[in-house]
């Protein structure tokens, strides 16, 4: 008789809501503190660590799972932004201690926001071909990190500033509702929110 081995197929589901509400969270918490509802970057590193980046971290080790590499470097990349931002808030509050935040020169920052927004763009073009939900918040994410690397480079700073807290605060908008599309729609098997069809425009 011989010994059958029964290989179960692991299933893993859509990540997408978790990781939206990840960064629906964190863009929350920490667009209150830019648009001066609330002071100091201090309780918004915690956020910025969980839901921010491990969230999102999770997010995309298991887009990675399902073949989807949009979803997985999305997610992965922005999640590795959180983990980057939270260990400079800490920076500059001194936790690592005086001498690391004398130094700290915020124009570092700037060419950072650059980078990433060079990343945002061409993940605006990928979004245009998912759905336009998600296209809007990769838009407003390029206008944040306009507004964050202008104001890193004092440009124009009240403006600047004031233009990546209203495009972080109207992310976090955005996130929250295609997190809660993706959980009910799934949900109940039916369109509950609509999140647009895909523009079509590199696929036919």
């Amino acid at each position: 008789m011989q010994n059958q081995t029964n290989h179960v197929k692991m299933v893993t589901c859509d990540p997408t809501a978790l990781g939206l509400f990840g960064l629906a969270m964190v863009t929350l918490v920490a667009s209150s503190q830019k648009l001066g509802f609330t002071e100091s970057t201090s309780l918004v590193i915690p956020w910025a660590l969980f839901l921010g980046a491990a969230a999102q971290l999770i997010a995309s080790i298991n887009d990675a799972k399902h073949n989807n590499i949009f979803g997985a470097t999305a997610f992965g990349g922005y999640a590795f932004f959180w983990f980057a931002m939270a260990m400079t808030w800490m920076i500059q509050q001194g936790v690592f201690g005086e001498a690391l935040m004398s130094s700290a020169d915020t124009k570092q920052l700037g060419v950072a926001f650059i980078g990433y927004l060079i990343f945002s763009i061409y993940m605006t073009i990928g979004a245009m071909e998912t759905n336009k939900v998600l296209f809007i918040i990769f838009f407003l994410i390029d206008l944040l990190f306009v507004g964050l690397a202008l104001s890193s480079f004092n440009i124009m700073y009240h403006e600047t500033h004031m233009l990546a807290g209203i495009s972080e605060f109207l992310i976090a908008l955005f996130s929250f509702y295609g997190s809660a599309a993706n959980v009910l729609n799934n949900h109940f098997g039916k369109t509950v929110l609509p999140i647009g069809k895909p523009f079509s425009v590199f696929k036919k």
